[in-house]
C-alpha cells in the first residue's frame, strides 16, 4: 500500500475522528506493547520450572538446579541479565536503524523477532538453548518498544491526540502482564491434555510457546500500516540527517542523555529489583505459607485419585511436577494483581498527562508514593511468610506498588519522543530505554539475586534484599529528576 507510506499526519484523522489506517495503527501498537511486558514478566514465571527440567537430574530422578544453589544462582542471574544486556546493545542498534530506514520496517521486524524466538525457546533442549532465545526475544522487545514510540509519536504531532494515543496504547502494556498470569494458569491447568514437547508436558514450555501470538495478526496488518509521515518527507526531501550515537552526547544533548537514561534505569530499577522477584519469594521451597499448602493439598488429590481408581500412587517425580504445576497457578494469581495495579496506574497516567503540563511534576505523581510504598511492602512481606492469612494483604501491596511503578514506563513513552529531533529520536529513545532500562535497570535483578543468595534459599533474604535494591534505585530516581529537562514545546525541531 505505497499510498499509505506517504500519508500525512491528517490521515489519522477525519472529521475530528481516527481513520481506519489509525485504528490498525494503534492496534498493532497496542498488541506490541502489550507482547513486550508479556514476554519480560514471563521469566519470572517460568525460571524455576525450566532450570529444574533443563538441569539436568541426579540418579534418584531430583533436578541437580535446586534454587539457592551455586550453579541454580548462577544460571538465575544468566538469564535474568545476559538478555538484558543483549536487548541494550542491540537494541541500541535497532534504534539506530529506526532512525536510518524508518519506524514502521524495524517495527514490523522486531515483532516477528521476538515473536518466533519465543516459539522457538519453548522447544528448548539445554540451558544456553534457552539463553539464547531469550536473548533474541529481549533484543525484539527492546527494539519494538523505540520504533513504536518513535512511530505513533510522528503520526500523531497534535500534542492532546498524541498523549492519548501513547498513553492508551500503552495501558495495553499491563494487559500484557494479565495474559501471562492468566496464559501461565492456563499452561499449568492443562498441561497435560496438550501435545507434548520432548516427551513432556510442562506448563512452563507452553508459556513460553504462547509468546509467538502478536506475530499472526502482525502478518495480516503489516500491508496498511504507514510510514511516519516526518521522517518519510525528511528521507524524499534529502534532508534527513544521518543518525549518530555520539552526538547524543553533544553539548545540546548530553544532561538529556544521561539524566533521562539514568531516571529511566530507576524506574526499571524497582520493578526488577523487587516487584519481578515476587515469584521467587512466595513460590520457592521455603515460599508463602499457603502458596505451599495449595501445592500439598494438589499432591494429596493426586494420591487420593490413583488410590479412589485402584491405581498405585504417583511416582515421586509426577507428584513434584503437580506440586509445581499448582504453586506455579497459586503464585500467577498473586502476580496478577500487580498487572492490575499496573494497568490502573497506566490509565490514571493516561489521564494525567493530558492535565499536567510539566513532565518532571507528572514523574514525581508516581514516582515518590512508589519510594515509599514498595520498600515498605517487601520488607512486610519477609515478616509475613509463614503467615497463612497474609496473602490476600500481599495482593493488595503488590496492587498499590504495580500502580505506582508500572505507571512511570507509560511516562517514558509520552517523554522521550519529545526530547531528541527527528533524525536521532530513535537512537535517543534506544539509548535511554536500553542502556538506561534494560540494562543498567534490571541489573537490579542481578544484585537482588546476589545480595540473597543462600543455600537452601531464604525467601525473607530475597524480600529484604529486594527492599533494599528497590529502595535504592528510586532514591537516585526521585533526586535525578530534579534534572530531567522538561521538553520542547513542539514535537519537530
Amino acid at each position: 500500500m505505497a499510498a499509505a507510506s506517504g500519508d500525512s499526519a491528517s490521515g489519522m484523522m477525519s472529521s475530528g475522528r481516527l481513520t481506519l489506517t489509525a485504528w490498525l495503527v494503534c492496534a498493532i501498537a497496542a498488541i506490541g506493547f502489550a507482547f513486550d511486558i508479556y514476554e519480560l514478566l514471563m521469566l519470572p514465571l517460568v525460571i524455576k520450572p525450566a532450570l529444574a527440567a533443563l538441569g539436568g537430574m541426579t540418579p534418584e530422578g531430583t533436578p541437580l538446579l535446586v534454587p539457592g544453589s551455586p550453579e541454580y544462582t548462577k544460571w538465575a542471574r544468566a538469564l535474568f541479565f545476559v538478555p538484558a544486556i543483549a536487548g541494550g546493545i542491540f537494541g541500541l542498534l535497532g534504534g539506530y536503524l529506526t532512525d536510518l530506514l524508518g519506524r514502521r520496517r524495524v517495527l514490523t521486524f522486531s515483532i516477528l523477532l521476538y515473536a518466533f524466538s519465543a516459539l522457538a525457546a519453548g522447544f528448548a533442549t539445554s540451558l544456553p538453548m534457552l539463553l539464547f532465545f531469550r536473548c533474541l526475544v529481549f533484543i525484539g522487545v527492546c527494539v519494538e518498544f523505540v520504533a513504536a514510540v518513535a512511530w505513533l509519536a510522528e503520526l500523531f504531532p497534535d500534542r492532546e491526540q498524541r498523549e492519548r494515543v501513547l498513553g492508551w496504547t500503552q495501558a495495553f502494556s499491563s494487559l500484557g502482564g494479565l495474559l501471562v498470569g492468566a496464559a501461565n494458569v492456563l499452561a499449568a491447568r492443562s498441561a497435560d491434555i496438550l501435545p507434548a514437547i520432548h516427551g513432556g508436558h510442562e506448563a512452563w514450555r507452553y508459556t513460553l510457546i504462547s509468546g509467538v501470538i502478536p506475530a499472526l495478526p502482525l502478518i495480516l496488518i503489516r500491508p496498511f500500516l504507514p510510514e511516519s509521515p516526518v521522517w518519510a518527507e525528511k528521507k524524499r526531501a534529502g534532508t534527513l540527517r544521518r543518525p549518530s550515537i555520539r552526538e547524543l552526547f553533544s553539548p545540546a544533548l548530553i544532561r538529556t542523555t544521561v539524566v533521562t537514561t539514568l531516571v529511566f534505569a530507576a524506574s526499571y530499577g524497582i520493578a526488577f529489583g523487587a516487584i519481578q522477584q515476587l515469584p521467587q519469594i512466595l513460590g520457592g521451597p521455603k515460599g508463602h505459607a499457603a502458596i505451599l499448602a495449595t501445592a500439598k493439598a494438589a499432591q494429596d488429590e493426586a494420591v487420593a485419585a490413583a488410590d479412589k481408581a485402584g491405581k498405585p500412587a504417583p511416582p515421586p517425580g509426577r507428584l513434584k511436577a503437580i506440586a509445581g504445576n499448582a504453586t506455579d497457578e497459586a503464585v500467577a494469581t498473586v502476580t496478577i494483581w500487580q498487572e492490575i495495579g499496573g494497568l490502573v496506574g497506566r490509565v490514571l497516567l493516561a489521564f494525567a498527562a493530558l492535565r499536567i503540563v510539566g513532565r518532571r511534576t507528572l514523574l514525581r505523581l508516581f514516582q515518590w508514593p512508589a519510594l515509599l510504598v514498595v520498600p515498605a511492602l517487601f520488607w512486610w512481606i519477609s515478616t509475613q511468610l509463614t503467615n497463612p492469612d497474609s496473602l490476600p494483604w500481599i495482593k493488595a501491596g503488590i496492587f498499590v506498588a504495580g500502580l505506582f511503578t508500572v505507571s512511570q514506563f507509560s511516562f517514558w513513552g509520552n517523554y522521550i519522543p519529545l526530547v531528541f529531533p527527528t533524525h536521532l529520536r530513535g537512537t535517543g529513545e534506544s539509548f535511554a530505554a536500553n542502556i538506561g532500562g534494560r540494562v543498567l535497570g534490571t541489573a537490579a535483578a542481578w544484585l537482588t539475586l546476589t545480595f540473597s543468595a543462600a543455600t537452601p534459599p531464604d525467601p525473607v533474604r530475597i524480600a529484604l534484599a529486594g527492599a533494599a535494591v528497590a529502595g535504592a534505585y528510586a532514591v537516585v530516581g526521585a533526586i535525578l529528576t530534579h534534572w530531567l529537562p522538561e521538553p520542547d514545546a513542539t514535537l519537530e525541531h
